[in-house]
């Protein structure tokens, strides 16, 4: 596996994991979900364009 499959495997775990659904996280609002998607966005596009 390469680095930037385990980086999207990684934040799509962190992205379900913020979603404000959880007990956990439901007085976070969507801000962090928001945020990782912003991320793992950026970081497919850098797979894609071969940098990672």
């Amino acid at each position: 596996m390469s680095l930037g499959t385990i980086l999207i495997i990684i934040l799509i775990l962190l992205l379900v994991g913020a979603l404000p659904t959880w007990g956990h996280s439901r007085s976070w609002g969507y801000f962090p979900s928001g945020g990782l998607g912003l991320v793992l966005v950026v970081v497919i596009i850098l797979v894609l364009l071969g940098r990672i």
